[in-house]
Parts: C-alpha cells; sequence; structure tokens
C-alpha cells in the first residue's frame, strides 16, 4: 500500500494535509474506481460527522463524484454504520465517510466503502491512489447532461434508526441510561432510538457546534459520563466516539466496562441463544487475558487478531464468525452491519439486562480484567522493527515471559503511525508491571535509537 491510505482510509489535518484539492481527487479516483465497470449510472452516498471541516470536504468530495459522470447522494451528519448500512440499503454502488473518529476536531478523514457496505480491500486503495499519483489525468471528465447529479437526503438518519430498532427484540421501559454522543455523529441516532425502545434517556455532550467533537468528552474521556451515571441514580452508561463506530459502557457504580467485557456479555448471551456461530468471538492481541480466561470457562472460542477493526473484520468473513471486535469498543456485530456500530452495540447490552434481569455490573463480572500496563519505546522509525532480531532485547522478553508465565503476558509490536515500539505487560500486580514494562521500555529506546 502507498501513502495515502492508512489502516482506516485517508485521515490528515484538514486544509493542511486532507486538503480541498485532494477531496475532489479522492471524489473523482474513488468514484472511477469503485463504479468503473457499471452499466448505469453510479450512484455515491456521503456521510459525515460534525466536525467543522466536514461541509468544506463533502462539497469537494461530491465535486469530484460529479465531475466523472457518478451521481452523489449526500446525507448530512450519521454514524459511520449508517453509512455502512444505507449503501446497501438505498442500493447506493459506493458509500463515503468523512470522519476522523475519535481525533481532535482539527483532524478530518475520507474513507469509502463499496457496495456491501466494507471497507475497501488493499488492491482498490493501491488503485484509487495510482490515479491520485496520476494527477487522475486518465479519468474522463463527462460534460453536458453526462455530468453527476447530487440528491440531499437529511431524513435517512430516521432509516437507519428503523434497522436498528428491529434488531432488537426488547423494549427498556425501567431502564434509565445516560449517553456521551462526544459532541459527534450520534447525537441524534443515539438518543432517538432508545427513546423510541422506552428507555429514560438523560444525554451529555449533545450540543455539536462543529469545533468540539470529542473534546474531554466522548469514550476517549469517559469521567463525566462516570459522575453523571452516579448523580442520577442511572442503571447505565453508554459513551461514544465521534463517528459512532465505537461503544464503551459504564456500568451502575461509575465503572467502565470495555469492549472486551461488552462481547464478553454479548458472546455469552448470543451463545445461550443459539445465535453465536462457532461458539467463537474474535478478538485483537491487545484483547485483556482475562476475556480468554472468560472463554475457556464459558465453552467459547477466543480468536485473536492483529490490532485493527479491518483484521478483525476480515478473520470474521472468512471464518463465518458473527461477533468481534476490539477492547477500545469497536464491536462488529456481523448478522447486522459491516462495520463497528455503537448504537447497536448499545440496543445489545441493554437487550441482554432486560432478558436477564441483571446489572450490567453483574454481567460485567463474567469476565475477570486484569490489569494493564502499556508503554511507548520511542524509536528510530528506520529500526522499530529491529527488536525482533535484538539479541539483548530477545532475551529480556524471554525471561519477562517466563517470569509471568501462567498469570500472565508480555506483548512487543511496533506502532503501524508513529516511531514507536509498544510494551504492554499483563499480569495481577499492576506497581511490578509498571516497573518491568517502563524497564523494558528503556532498554528497546537505547537499542533503537
Amino acid at each position: 500500500m502507498g501513502n495515502l491510505f492508512g489502516t482506516d482510509g485517508v485521515r490528515g489535518i484538514a486544509n493542511s494535509e486532507l486538503t480541498v484539492d485532494l477531496a475532489y481527487k479522492l471524489g473523482q479516483a474513488g468514484a472511477y474506481v469503485l463504479t468503473k465497470e457499471k452499466a448505469h449510472k453510479p450512484t455515491i452516498l456521503i456521510g459525515r460527522d460534525t466536525r467543522l471541516s466536514g461541509e468544506m470536504l463533502t462539497a469537494a468530495l461530491v465535486a469530484g463524484i460529479c465531475s466523472v459522470g457518478a451521481n452523489a447522494i449526500s446525507i448530512g451528519i450519521v454514524p459511520t454504520p449508517a453509512v455502512a448500512h444505507l449503501t446497501r440499503e438505498y442500493e447506493a454502488d459506493a458509500g463515503v465517510v468523512i470522519s476522523a473518529s475519535h481525533n481532535p476536531v482539527e483532524y478530518n478523514g475520507i474513507k469509502f466503502f463499496n457496495n456491501k457496505g466494507y471497507k475497501l480491500s488493499d488492491k482498490l486503495e493501491e488503485e484509487i491512489e495510482a490515479l491520485i499519483e496520476d494527477d487522475c489525468k486518465s479519468i474522463e471528465t463527462p460534460t453536458g447532461i453526462n455530468i453527476g447529479r447530487v440528491q440531499y437526503r437529511t431524513e435517512s438518519i430516521y432509516d437507519y434508526i428503523r434497522f436498528a430498532k428491529k434488531r432488537i427484540n426488547h423494549r427498556f421501559e425501567g431502564i434509565k441510561v445516560v449517553i456521551d454522543c462526544a459532541n459527534g455523529a450520534s447525537y441524534v441516532s443515539a438518543p432517538e432510538a432508545l427513546r423510541q425502545l422506552g428507555a429514560e434517556v438523560v444525554i451529555i455532550h449533545n450540543e455539536p457546534d462543529g469545533t468540539n467533537i470529542n473534546k474531554a468528552c466522548g469514550s476517549t474521556h469517559m469521567d463525566d459520563l462516570k459522575a453523571y451515571v452516579i448523580q442520577v441514580g442511572a442503571d447505565i452508561g453508554f459513551a461514544y466516539d465521534g463517528d459512532a463506530d465505537r461503544c464503551l459502557a459504564v456500568d451502575e457504580h461509575g465503572q467502565m466496562v470495555d469492549g472486551d467485557q461488552l462481547m464478553a456479555i454479548c458472546g455469552n448471551y448470543m451463545k445461550n441463544q443459539g445465535t453465536l456461530n462457532q461458539d467463537t468471538i474474535v478478538g485483537t492481541v491487545m484483547s485483556n487475558l482475562g476475556f480468554t480466561l472468560m472463554g475457556k470457562e464459558q465453552g467459547i472460542n477466543i480468536v485473536q487478531t492483529k490490532v485493527g477493526d479491518r483484521y478483525v473484520l476480515e478473520n470474521m468473513l472468512e471464518n463465518n464468525y458473527n461477533i468481534g471486535g476490539e477492547q477500545s469498543g469497536h464491536i462488529i456485530f456481523l448478522d447486522e452491519n459491516t462495520t463497528g456500530d455503537g448504537l447497536l452495540t448499545s440496543l445489545h447490552v441493554l437487550e441482554v439486562m432486560k432478558a436477564t434481569g441483571n446489572k450490567l455490573s453483574e454481567l460485567a463480572s463474567i469476565m475477570n480484567v486484569l490489569p494493564q500496563v502499556l508503554v511507548n519505546a520511542k524509536v528510530s522509525t528506520s529500526k522499530k522493527y529491529e527488536y525482533l532480531n535484538d539479541a539483548l532485547i530477545a532475551k529480556e522478553v524471554k525471561e519477562l515471559e517466563d517470569k509471568f508465565a501462567g498469570n500472565g503476558r508480555v506483548l512487543i509490536r511496533p506502532s503501524g503511525t508513529e516511531p514507536l515500539v509498544r510494551v504492554m505487560i499483563e499480569g495481577s500486580n499492576k506497581a511490578e508491571l509498571a516497573r518491568e514494562a517502563t524497564r523494558l521500555a528503556g532498554i528497546i529506546e537505547e537499542r533503537l535509537a
């Protein structure tokens, strides 16, 4: 893969790295690559989150799409999973989300889906990138009646809400929920869906102004949510990120329930209902060791992939598994949607609470979360993979693995985007873990500077 696409589309600081010109060319190249074999005039769906630069980049992207003869449907502010679903529901030829997820407001991103709602393969991204590197010179730009049209559909968010509600077989009267919408794309869909299903809803960080997305709120800043759940006596709290493909929870005592725990709760319920394909949940190598131990106790196979939801999804598709995700709250219910879906995650957790009559703290106790310590070692970009071949680092890692064997684990991995090697150690004594992780990170920094 080239340098333009990262692990989750094209991202950068809006109007500096992710420019209007680049968005225009992405519209041209993306429309061409994704629809070139269509016999009809193709249609591409575009949604965005609440950040200020979204309108500017949407206009540029739409212009690029229409300039190559494709039609555009702009559906405004919607969660990422809404675009993935509605691309299929509207029978569009492709979908695009303009969002930088959990990142600060100055960032933005452009991510494509194919007509089935899946993220693009490396091959297609490389094809788009090659066209942009060539300044899109090989793409024909029609004139007259062959130029694309733009349609605006502001009601689309309600189509997504209807879709999500139909996945649930319970109503939620008697459950008090606090939701933190991160001043992001969930600010309509999450409150509306929960209220329509009967829950009593308290909302925080639900006044997006274009500049406050993810600002000290949402799934990366959960202190406000914890405090509100206790203050109003709620049964549960949910926090989404800026584009609402992630969801984390807070129990009635104000304690966080992370993505591993949410998958444990939902996966066990699915197993009991006979709907957990092959009795398997897909996690990543960063999943807590307690998640694996829970699986052994409950007769559930826990599969681990590389970090990143695209690797989770690839494994699920290849092996016909139907639930998987990450500790960060990016959970995929593949029977229902093709990407992580914060709203669906919320609804399924509430469904388990309603069906079992148990509090969230009781449900979460199915998994014992072992302490994890993560320390970043700053290294030379050119050397960040050399830890694999460094004899001293290998010796230190082996000694730690032997030390924690059976009661913990050591995981070393390079960052995909930064000059860092991440050192993660799990075990029972957090102070000891912190000491050892810091010591090992120091050795790695010294050896790979």
